[in-house]
């Protein structure tokens, strides 16, 4: 089989132990592996790959920057399946500043995106921890959020056009730069947040905006999850639309950050109950720094902070930002662990954190629960770090059941911003209601009647049927 692929597809087929790391989770949790990896150059290489692949009867796992969290770009069929990496997919194919649009394909790095768009003052808005490596088709495909959520909304809100590969080989068309375009259905919207279950997205117009000229970035002491809750309303009302981060994080974070990066300056006392990390930002003639003085001011003297410390330098500002990242890393560091991606209405958002809390440790007493995220989108990680004893493994099944439990109670989602992909599969079906399961299998079935786009990501894979949807 690995003859026939490289007979027809040459250079671009990658076997033996150069696949392995393209089949080993950004995490380093899980190592699978694939027949091959596929790396094309261009669409119409994606496209060969597509039906090459499909005349073999392989399966397809389209991949990105594999920095995924929920094993959507792993292959789990060695000797079924083929890894088509967009690694080398990374042109900018065209800047509109006049437009604020800018056309990319899917391999080019998010990083690079921001850059780009920088030159010449503007700003693609998408802020992810690994935005340094990490894919624009993966952060489509995934429908990535981040920490700027608040202001621009999730990776949907930020595209204007896509083009994908479909599973026959054919291409769907649909890269635009228009605003309003209302002819029926948007059909780009199948493909965002899909994970590669419909197609390989190849190229994508992206929304661009001013690039703020100012941006005041503070570290704010609080009672509780609560007070962030209570500085959260506030924020909103007294800075509207110019509030474009707000963090909430336990103080955990410090001696978390700290394990990971010792030589990292603390800015304040790490020993307050909570902490908010907020960030305004503004171009043209707003001043978001006597704005974040006045707002700072006010929550003081309100008594809905404890203390502040505002960033008085980019510098400063890149240092508390690192606390947030090295808080992740720190986690990393002390080894196998519950990571959960939650998201819950905003009223109920403190509730819900003290009973899954709670439940955790009623089930594992010498675990360590985690909470920190997005507090004005009511998105919280809640993550558990295993205590001694019994086995990593055993403990993480123990408190995901704890709070998945109380997650449903509350009519929560089990992925915020992360996906579904392979890790999360079983709790999405079971969740999902009848009505809802058909929809989604009608596409599938649909758009890919013979099943070979990313078999076994989001739901269990039904028995193949004649017949296919034509590209455009």
């Amino acid at each position: 089989m690995q003859d026939r692929l490289t007979a027809q597809l040459g250079e671009m087929v990658l076997t033996g132990d150069a696949v392995l790391p393209y089949c080993r989770d950004w995490i380093g949790d899980v190592q699978s592996s694939a027949l091959a990896v596929l790396r094309p150059r261009t669409t119409a290489q994606v496209q060969d790959c597509v039906r090459v692949a499909a005349a073999l009867g392989l399966g397809i796992v389209p991949q990105g920057g594999n920095t995924g969290l929920v094993l959507g770009a792993m292959p789990d069929a060695p000797d079924r399946q083929v890894v088509v990496s967009l690694e080398r997919m990374t042109a900018i194919r065209n800047l509109a500043p006049n437009d604020f649009a800018i056309e990319v394909e899917a391999g080019a790095i998010l990083q690079d995106i921001k850059d780009a768009a920088a030159q010449v003052g503007l700003y693609f808005p998408l802020s992810l921890g690994a935005q340094g490596s990490c894919r624009i088709g993966g952060n489509v495909s995934t429908n990535a959020g981040g920490i700027n959520v608040l202001r621009y909304g999730m990776t949907r809100e930020l595209v204007l056009g896509l083009e994908v590969v479909l599973p026959n080989g054919s291409l769907f068309a649909g890269l635009s730069s228009l605003r309003k375009d209302n002819r029926g259905i948007d059909l780009k919207q199948l493909f965002i947040g899909a994970e590669g279950t419909l197609g390989i997205v190849t190229a994508v117009t992206l929304k661009l905006v001013p690039a703020p000229t100012a941006i005041a970035t503070a570290l704010v002491a609080l009672d509780d999850l609560e007070g962030a809750i209570a500085l959260y309303r506030h924020a909103r009302r007294d800075c509207c639309d110019l509030l474009s981060a707000f963090e909430f994080m336990p103080p955990l974070a410090f001696t978390l950050a700290r394990e990971a990066m010792p030589d990292l300056p603390l800015p304040m006392d790490p020993g307050h109950p909570a902490y908010a990390l907020i960030e305004m930002s503004g171009s043209g003639l707003v001043d978001v720094d006597d704005l974040m003085a006045r707002f700072l001011e006010r929550a003081l003297e309100g008594r809905l902070a404890r203390d502040g410390v505002v960033a008085q330098s980019r510098a400063q500002a890149a240092n508390l930002w690192a606390i947030r990242e090295g808080m992740n890393l720190g986690q990393v560091q002390r080894g196998r662990h519950l990571r959960t991606d939650i998201s819950v209405p905003l009223s109920q958002l403190a509730t819900f954190v003290s009973e899954a809390e709670a439940a955790v440790a009623d089930v594992l007493p010498g675990a360590v629960c985690v909470s920190y995220g997005h507090v004005g989108d009511g998105n919280v990680h809640l993550n558990v770090l295993p205590g001694p004893g019994a086995d990593a493994d055993i403990q993480i099944a123990r408190a995901k059941t704890a709070i998945d439990a109380a997650l449903d109670r509350h009519a929560g989602s089990i992925s915020a911003e992360h996906g579904i992909g392979r890790l999360k599969r079983a709790a999405f079906e079971a969740r999902l209601p009848p009505a809802q399961a058909r929809l989604l299998q009608a596409i599938r079935q649909a758009v890919d009647p013979e099943g070979i786009m990313n078999p076994g990501c989001q739901i269990t894979p039904r028995p193949a049927t004649s017949g296919s949807v034509q590209g455009a």
